[in-house]
C-alpha cells in the first residue's frame, strides 16, 4: 500500500476552533436543557438551550428567554461560564488548562493559539497567552468592583452576583443582563440610563475587550510612546476612536431630544460604542430614528478588533477597505497606512471578509423578513446583530418563528469563528496547481 494511506489525517488548527465552539455550544446546550438550569425547574426545550448557548458562546446576547427572570443562578452561571470561554476563545481556555497543569505546550498546540488570538508569530505565544489571561481577569475584578456599590445599594448581597455577571459580560462583548424580572422582561440597562457609574464602567469594559489583546500588549509594553506600536494597533485605535465619536455625535443631533443634555449625550455615547458589539442598551431602539438604527446595522457589521473578544468583521477589515478606495482615488499602486504598506493579499482577504458578512447579512435578513412577515428593516437590524455578534434587538427576537431562530443560531456561529477561519478550515488541505490561466481585461465600474 502507498506509504501515504498509513498516514493519518490531522484537522488543522482552524479546523480545531470552528469544532471546539460546536462542541461547547452542545456541551452547553445540554446543561441549560436539564430542570436545576430554569427557576420553574422544568425542562428547557433543546431550541431555546442551543439558541442560548449559541448566544453565549458566540458573545452575542440575543435571547428568546429573558436571563435574569427564566434561568435558576445556576443556569446563570453556566451561561456565564459560557460567555468567559466564549470571549477568551475556547483554544485560549484550553491552553490556559494545559498551561495550569504544567504540561508542555506542542508545537501544533503553539499553532492552534496563534490563529485563535490572531497572532503575528508562534514565538512568544504562551507568553502572550498568560498575559491575555491575567488581564482579562483583573480588569473583569476592577470592573466587578466598581459595579458593587451600585447593584448591592439596589439588590443588597444579590448585587455581587449582579456586578459579577455584567462586568465578565460587558468584557466580553456579551450584553446578557439579569436584570430581568417576570413583570419586565428583556430591559438590558435601561434602568440605569441616567446613572454615570453603571454606563462609564460598562463602556469601558466593552471598548477595552473589544480593542484586541495585541493592543494591550502594545499599550502595557510602550505606553505613551506612540511611534513604537504595532501599525494594526495605531489602526484599531484610531478607527476605535471615530467609531465611537462620529455616531455618538450623530446620535445627539438626531435622537433623545426629549432629554437634558447631560443625559442626552450620556445615551448617544452609550448607543455608540454597544453596537460594536457589546448589545446592551440604556434606551429603547425601536424608538430611535430609521437613519439611526440603519447607522447601528454599520456599526454592527464592522465589529471590534481582531484577537479580541469583539466580533463583526472587523475595524482592519473596514479600515483596509476604506485606504484602498482613498488610494484607488489618489491613483497610487500601493495601500499604506502610518508609512508602512499594506500587503495586497491582506487587502484581498479584506474584500473577501466584507462580502461574506454583507452575503450572510442580508441573506439571513430575507430570510427573516419573508417567515415572519415582519418589516425588512427590523430582520436586518436582528440579522446584523446576530452575525456580527452584538446583541441588539429591536424587540423582535423572542417572537421569532423556530426557523428564524435557527437562522440567528448560524449567523452567529459563523460571525464568531470567523469569515477567514471558516474559508481556511473547508479549503486549506485544498491542493491547487501552479498554472495560471490566460490574462483577459474586464471593466468594473
Amino acid at each position: 500500500m502507498p506509504e501515504n494511506m498509513h498516514r493519518k489525517k490531522h484537522l488543522t488548527t482552524f479546523q480545531v476552533i470552528i469544532l471546539g465552539f460546536a462542541g461547547v455550544i452542545l456541551l452547553g446546550a445540554v446543561i441549560l436543557m436539564l430542570p436545576i438550569s430554569s427557576t420553574k425547574g422544568a425542562v428547557t426545550s433543546f431550541h431555546d438551550a442551543l439558541f442560548t448557548a449559541t448566544s453565549a458562546v458566540c458573545v452575542t446576547g440575543l435571547a428568546v428567554r429573558d436571563t435574569g427572570s427564566y434561568w435558576s443562578v445556576f443556569g446563570q452561571a453556566v451561561i456565564l461560564i459560557l460567555i468567559q470561554v466564549g470571549g477568551l476563545g475556547v483554544v485560549t481556555v484550553a491552553s490556559a488548562v494545559t498551561i495550569l497543569s504544567g504540561k508542555k505546550i506542542s508545537l501544533m498546540q503553539r499553532s492552534t493559539m496563534q490563529d485563535a488570538i490572531s497572532a503575528p508569530q508562534v514565538g512568544g505565544i504562551v507568553r502572550l497567552t498568560r498575559f491575555i489571561l491575567k488581564g482579562t481577569f483583573l480588569i473583569e475584578l476592577c470592573g466587578t468592583l466598581l459595579l458593587l456599590p451600585v447593584f448591592c445599594r439596589d439588590y443588597g448581597v444579590k448585587g455581587i452576583w449582579m456586578a459579577v455577571f455584567h462586568s465578565i459580560s460587558a468584557f466580553c462583548n456579551a450584553g446578557f443582563d439579569i436584570l430581568g424580572t417576570a413583570e419586565n422582561m428583556f430591559p438590558s440597562l435601561t434602568g440605569y440610563a441616567g446613572n454615570i457609574i453603571v454606563n462609564v464602567v460598562i463602556m469601558l469594559l466593552i471598548i477595552i475587550g473589544g480593542i484586541g489583546f495585541l493592543t494591550w500588549e502594545d499599550i502595557c509594553t510602550n505606553r505613551g510612546k506612540l511611534k513604537r506600536y504595532r501599525m494594526q494597533s495605531k489602526v484599531i485605535l484610531v478607527t476605535t476612536l471615530f467609531l465611537i465619536i462620529l455616531p455618538a455625535l450623530f446620535f445627539f443631533f438626531s435622537d433623545f431630544q426629549e432629554m437634558p443634555a447631560g443625559k442626552r449625550f450620556l445615551a448617544s455615547l452609550f448607543q455608540a460604542v454597544t453596537p460594536r458589539t457589546a448589545g446592551y442598551n440604556t434606551e429603547n431602539l425601536s424608538n430611535m430614528t430609521e437613519v439611526s438604527k440603519a447607522v447601528m446595522i454599520l456599526l454592527m457589521l464592522i465589529g471590534g478588533s481582531p484577537g479580541s473578544t469583539a466580533g463583526g468583521m472587523k475595524t482592519t477589515t473596514f479600515t483596509v477597505l476604506i485606504l484602498n478606495t482613498v488610494a484607488t482615488f489618489r491613483s497610487r499602486e500601493e495601500v499604506s497606512a502610518f508609512g508602512r504598506r499594506i500587503d495586497s493579499n491582506v487587502i484581498k482577504n479584506a474584500a473577501t471578509i466584507a462580502m461574506m458578512y454583507l452575503g450572510l447579512f442580508l441573506g439571513g435578513g430575507f430570510l427573516i423578513s419573508v417567515q415572519n412577515g415582519i418589516p425588512l428593516l427590523d430582520s436586518l437590524f436582528e440579522a446584523a446583530s446576530a452575525v456580527g455578534t452584538v446583541g441588539l434587538t429591536l424587540g423582535v427576537t423572542p417572537g421569532l418563528h423556530l426557523a428564524s431562530r435557527y437562522v440567528l443560531i448560524v449567523l452567529m456561529y459563523l460571525g464568531r469563528v470567523g469569515g477567514l477561519t471558516l474559508i481556511y478550515a473547508v479549503f486549506s488541505k485544498k491542493k491547487t496547481g501552479n498554472a495560471k490561466l490566460p490574462l483577459e481585461k474586464i471593466t468594473v465600474g
